[in-house]
Parts: C-alpha cells; sequence; structure tokens
C-alpha cells in the first residue's frame, strides 16, 4: 500500500483508528473524533495564540513546582473511555487541546498523553465552537477529564466544567470582573482580566 502523503487521499467518511493517524505523512493538522477525521485550521489566529500564551504564563506558574505537567498544543492525547492502556488499532479519538494538564505520568509516553487529562483548556475560534462545545465536550466527559475550561475570546468569558458523577458541571460564566479558581486545584486562581488584557 503506497504511504498516505496527503489527507485529500483519505475518505473521509471512514472510520479511522490511532494505529492509522500514526502512518499519515502529512502536514495537516487533524484530530480523530470517534475515528471520524476533523481537519484544524492550518495556523491559530493572533488573538488565539495571545491567550494561550497568557494563559501558559497564569498556569505554568502554579504547576512549575508540582508533579503535574503542562503541555501546549500540538500535543497529540490520546483518549481512551478511561482505560490506562489501549491498543494503537483501538483508540479511535486524538485530540489536541490547546493547553492540557497531566498528573498521572503513567499516562505519558513520547507520543503524548495515553488516557484523559486531569485538566483540558480549549480557545474558541470562529467555525470551531460546535466541536469544542458540543463534540469534544461530549468526549471529554466521557474520557474522564475531571476539568474543562472553554475560553470565548468574543465575549472574554471562559466557563468553567468539573467532573462530578461522570458529568461535567458548569459553573456561571466567568468574565473580566472575576477571579477564576480551579475546582481541581484549589490554589490555581488569577485574575481573568489578566488573561484578555
Amino acid at each position: 500500500m503506497a504511504p498516505i502523503t496527503s489527507i485529500e487521499q483519505l475518505d473521509l467518511d471512514k472510520v479511522y483508528s490511532y494505529a492509522d493517524y500514526l502512518t499519515w505523512k502529512f502536514q495537516d493538522r487533524l484530530e480523530l473524533l470517534k475515528g471520524k477525521i476533523f481537519k484544524m485550521s492550518p495556523a491559530p489566529s493572533r488573538t488565539h495564540q495571545l491567550l494561550v500564551g497568557k494563559l501558559y504564563l497564569a498556569l505554568s506558574a502554579y504547576f512549575i513546582k508540582g508533579k503535574c505537567q503542562l503541555y501546549l498544543s500540538p500535543f497529540d492525547v490520546r483518549l481512551l473511555n478511561k482505560k490506562l492502556s489501549t491498543p494503537d488499532n483501538d483508540i479511535f479519538t486524538v485530540v489536541q487541546p490547546d493547553l492540557c494538564i497531566i498528573c498521572d505520568e503513567e499516562k505519558l509516553d513520547e507520543r503524548g498523553c495515553n488516557g484523559a487529562p486531569d485538566l483540558v483548556i480549549e480557545i474558541l475560534s470562529p467555525g470551531n465552537s460546535k466541536k469544542e462545545m458540543g463534540i469534544k465536550f461530549s468526549l471529554y466527559e466521557e474520557a474522564g477529564v475531571k476539568e474543562y475550561w472553554i475560553v470565548e475570546p468574543t465575549e472574554k468569558a471562559i466557563f468553567v466544567y468539573y467532573l462530578h458523577n461522570d458529568k461535567l458541571i458548569g459553573q456561571r460564566p466567568l468574565t473580566t470582573d472575576d477571579v477564576i479558581q480551579s475546582p481541581l486545584f484549589p490554589e490555581l486562581s488569577f485574575d481573568v482580566a489578566a488573561v484578555f488584557e
């Protein structure tokens, strides 16, 4: 079989596994959501990158001294429906969150994270709101992500969800007048305004 060097060679209606994903030799950024290909934009907007940078700085100040590790996209996260070890051909969801925190070192390998991160942060961009707020929300909940933040740049708001009885439960939206405080990491807090200024 000839190597896959272009996304145009793939059948976008087919279901693919992580084992397939590893064989693809092209530069397009994509995610696998339940085996379906979702193409990512070639480069995030300037605003998106600024927000990632500010969030990274706020988070790194807290996580630099602990066992939990902070990662930026592109960083492959294989979601496993709460199982720790699954063969590559049985993994059908590979995401690249904007930021994620992993506290269990056993989930980390040279290819990324094998299992649910503890905290995932996604920044909405034009065209990805449906994916982040609908499809990926359900996938993160199903996989057991303990905390999920959705950052809405236009409204300058952050939506914080935490896992309770296998369901992601939302707090009220946080705006530039608020201080964000992580339910999972109670000592992690900072002014929301600092992210958007």
